[in-house]
């Protein structure tokens, strides 16, 4: 049974998703954070039926900006608004008497690890970390079609910080492109992975203002792994092109109590069969290891 709600995050709402198991709670529950600039209408469904098939509860929500949440300029992506919107979903997890407080865990995919692992890190009450697919380090994605792709954005990004402080509308830029396109990610077969985990009808806003690349660039969440100090699964796509697969490998052995996984997917093929059933698999059986969704 998945529950459309909400909860305040700063002066906006963020719209949620409850999903609840059979049997009495309270549950353990599997917070959800998806990838950058992606919505809850993105596949996160598919993830709602399987870990509360296992027994778990099941909280997804979209960042503020984004898909069905409030907040202007539409398409922002700002790590600061990220945590406190992740925090404000921690807050609304133990406002709920059908969830246990104490046994909450963080999934997180793509650009969305990047932000499981800085939580973790830095929020000594999250019982266990889950990451697939993950982009640890910002500039890794764009850096991955050269250093002349990267400088591309010097102007846009220029137009819309002046832009942004006149209060005169953004200058968006696309977050995945083909190749030779003006767009964060353009690498061989991205704008078509990308697409493929929008459903069929689902109306997807792809653009971003230009000026977020600037904090996106110097977000380096892997560097915060020795922090973790929850146990940490880290789901690696050895066929990675959006980022070195060595880096997420490095993530779960600098953790203290860090566990990888290799498959032989590349970054989108983790949304979709048969590699999704694998996967999960193993992340039910991690997290039932360290929650006990059964207690």
């Amino acid at each position: 049974m998945t529950i459309r709600t909400s909860f305040r995050s700063g002066a906006e709402d963020c719209a949620a998703w409850l999903t609840l198991p059979s049997g009495e709670g309270p549950h353990a529950v599997v917070l959800l954070i998806h990838g950058g600039g992606a919505t809850h209408s993105m596949m996160l469904d598919q993830y709602e039926r399987r870990f509360s098939a296992a027994g778990f509860a099941v909280v997804a929500f979209d960042f503020r900006h984004l898909g069905e949440s409030g907040g202007s300029p539409r398409q922002l992506m700002d790590l600061g608004r990220y945590f406190e919107d992740i925090d404000a979903a921690l807050r609304f997890i133990r406002s709920r008497p059908e969830l246990d407080p104490a046994r909450i865990a963080l999934w997180g995919t793509s650009f969305g690890a990047s932000h499981v692992v800085a939580t973790a890190a830095r929020r000594p009450g999250i019982a266990a970390a889950v990451v697939q697919c993950p982009i640890l380090k910002g500039r890794a994605p764009a850096l991955a079609s050269g250093l002349g792709h990267l400088m591309r954005f010097t102007v846009p990004i220029m137009s819309d910080l002046v832009r942004a402080a006149l209060g005169l509308g953004r200058r968006y830029v696309q977050i995945v492109g083909r190749p030779g396109e003006l767009a964060f990610v353009n690498r061989p077969g991205a704008y078509e992975g990308w697409m493929s985990v929008v459903p069929e009808g689902v109306a997807f806003d792809g653009r971003v203002p230009a000026g977020a690349a600037i904090g996106m660039l110097f977000y380096d969440a892997a560097s915060q792994a020795s922090r973790v100090r929850c146990p940490l699964l880290v789901c690696v796509s050895d066929c990675e092109d959006l980022m070195d697969p060595a880096i997420a490998l490095e993530v779960a052995r600098k953790a203290p109590r860090g566990e990888a996984i290799r498959y032989p997917t590349d970054h989108f093929e983790v949304y979709h069969p048969p590699f999704i059933d694998r996967i999960v698999g193993d992340q039910i059986a991690f997290l039932t290891r360290h929650l006990d969704p059964g207690r």
